[in-house]
């Protein structure tokens, strides 16, 4: 049963959404990088194969995009904050203001990392334009907020969530 959450009815600043994201990334860093360590202790440094091509075996992909959904989903569903969150005074909640469940967390995550697809383009479009459309891509998707009363973003549209400012 969700708890409800002590915030303010006060819909945070894209601004500071964006702020708080640049910390979770460094986070997402330290995991992808701890992560990618351990493997290459267990493989004894033959997890990723040089030489004409680069090859990075698809459990390992695999293993390294759940290890981050679980960061950001356990994050939310443990007090509707990451660590970005904790000192730009902000909280994830359902529309309704309560903590958000499984579904609505797997549903945003899957939502805000859908541009994450359009890496499989790489091979036919080259690395730097697919990255730009990524990139364009996750405007889209902020910039939303700036157009939706509640600061609401897509993948906070989707899934029946938005970010509140703590009282």
């Amino acid at each position: 049963m969700p708890t409800t959450l002590h915030t303010t009815d006060i819909p945070c600043p894209l601004w500071r959404r964006l702020l708080a994201l640049v910390y979770d990334v460094l986070i997402v860093v330290a995991i992808v990088m701890v992560v990618g360590l351990l493997c290459q202790l267990a493989t004894g440094g033959e997890l990723i194969r040089t030489g004409t091509a680069t090859s990075v075996p698809a459990w390992y992909q695999v293993l390294q995009g759940l290890v981050v959904a679980a960061y950001f989903i356990s994050a939310w569903r443990r007090g509707g904050q990451t660590v970005g969150m904790r000192p730009w005074r902000m909280r994830l909640t359902t529309t309704v203001g309560t903590t958000p469940s499984l579904r609505h967390s797997v549903i945003r995550l899957l939502v805000a990392a859908a541009p994450l697809l359009l890496l499989l383009l790489e091979p036919t479009l080259g690395l730097h334009p697919t990255l730009w459309a990524v990139l364009v891509a996750w405007t889209v998707w902020f910039a939303v907020a700036l157009f939706n009363p509640r600061r609401r973003t897509l993948h906070d549209l989707a899934a029946g969530t938005e970010i509140r400012l703590l009282g």
